[in-house]
This record gives structure tokens, sequence and C-alpha cells, in this order.
């Protein structure tokens, strides 16, 4: 299997500028269409912090977004948003969810990116040692391996995706997908199947959970939190947002990914 060992400003910056605003409006109907999944099982409300993040920039004529965040019983921190400038060839989406401390139960990170190629990420984020805990790497990673393996080995389009940064790749779980992929149409089919799977799977982890003891919920919260921030401030993707708006909207937007500037009580 083919690899690719660069950054994304690299990748973009070696692409000849290109319209991808077809491939773009895919993907916000992919993640819509998942965001719709999620919206059915959990009771959520938008956080007033990210109503202004509604839309910035100036899109379609020049770089822009939107970033929407919400929480509610069962979810500590919900993120659906865009940023890019797709008619110059580069757009970045995200849906993450990050649970409440009443279930250990992986968080749900998805990120799609034109660049102008294609690529896709999808984990199941631990909230356990997997080394230390096997019950709990047998449970959600394990079953997982086959598929996992399968994948890379049956897509040869597929080209695995190595962040230079070390802490970036030490967040991957064993059964993460993060390829880049030429943009033809089956390939992104490829990439709405592996997705709608994953969160279907997803949903039903959360069904069957056993409810995390009193005691032991806040010292998960911490370390929840501490591990969305370190992930939303360390992603080496966040020089895309200085470039194409600066340092203070970058970052109060990557606030808004770990819930910095948060209104709304954590669960």
């Amino acid at each position: 299997m083919k690899e690719t060992l660069r950054h994304v400003e690299q990748m973009l910056d070696d692409s000849p500028v290109t319209d991808v605003t077809e491939t773009f409006h895919r993907f916000r109907s992919i993640l819509s269409g998942l965001k719709a999944k999620i919206d059915d099982r959990f009771d959520l409300t938008r956080d007033p912090s990210t109503d202004d993040l509604e839309s910035y920039g100036n899109p379609p004529e020049s770089p822009g977004g939107t970033l929407a965040a919400y929480s509610g019983p069962e979810v500590d921190w919900m993120v659906h948003s865009w940023l890019g400038n797709p008619a110059a060839g580069f757009a970045n989406l995200h849906l993450t969810v990050w649970l409440g401390p009443h279930v250990r139960v992986p968080h749900l990170g998805i990120a799609l990116l034109v660049w102008p190629e294609g690529w896709f990420y999808v984990d199941s984020v631990p909230r356990a040692n997997l080394l230390a805990d096997g019950a709990y790497y047998d449970a959600y990673y394990e079953p997982l391996n086959a598929g996992w393996l399968a994948l890379r080995e049956e897509n040869p389009q597929l080209e695995w995706f190595t962040s230079r940064a070390g802490f970036i790749r030490a967040s991957l779980s064993p059964t993460a997908h993060c390829y880049s992929f030429p943009r033809a149409g089956e390939n992104v089919d490829l990439v709405e199947r592996v997705l709608t799977e994953h969160v279907d799977r997803w949903l039903g982890w959360v069904e069957a959970a056993d409810p995390v003891p009193e005691p032991e919920r806040a010292a998960l919260a911490a370390a929840d939190l501490a591990t969305r921030r370190n992930i939303a401030e360390r992603d080496p993707a966040n020089v895309m947002g200085v470039r194409y708006f600066g340092e203070e909207t970058t970052g109060r937007l990557v606030r808004a990914l770990w819930g910095g500037d948060r209104k709304l009580p954590r669960p």
C-alpha cells in the first residue's frame, strides 16, 4: 500500500488550483446524513458560543466556513463544521461526538478533506489505556480488526496517511482509518459506506453500554476534556486556518472545537 507523508499545506501547495466544489458538496451531504442519525438518538442543544460561527469568511467567493457545537445530557461536545476554499481546491470538514462520562463508549471522530485529492479519517477515540484494559480493547477494537485489514488489503486506490506530527499519530486507535484517495465517485461511495457503518455500530455501542459508577465520572470527564483540547490545539492542519483567517479567528475556531468558550454546562 502506498503512503502519504506530507503536511496538509504541502499537499495543497504542490497541487494545481482545482475547483473541488462538487466533492465538497458531496462530503457535506454525507456528514449531514450522519449528523441526522445522531440527532435522532440524542437530545442536543446548540451552544450559544458558536451561534456567530454559523457563517464566517465570504464563501463561495473566498475562504469561509461554519462551525456549530452542541451539548446535551449524554453528549459533552459535538462539532459539525467545515472550513476552506473549495473553489481553490481545499476544504476540511468535521463531525465529532464526545460523549458524557456516564458511559465509557469511545468517542466518535470523523474528518473529510479535499486538498484537492480526497482524504478521510474515522476513529473510535479510546477512553481507556488499551494496553492495560484488555477487556475494553476486546469490546471495541478487536471486533473491528478484520474489517480494518480488509479495507487496506482490498482497496489499492487508498493511500495510507501518516501524519508528520508524532502527537497526531499517537492519537489514532489501532482501528483508525486515515487515507488519501482519488476523488472518483466510487471512492467517495466507499468512504460513505465506511462512515455509515461506523456510525451505526457506534450508536449500537451507546445503546448497549453499561453506566459508569458515579465516583468515577469526574476523572473520566477530566481526561476527555484534556484529550479533546490537546487534539484540537495540536492539529497541524490549524495552519490552514491561520493562512485563511489569521491567528485570532483561528484561535477562536480551535477553542470552539474543544469547548473553550462554551456556555452550556457539561453533562
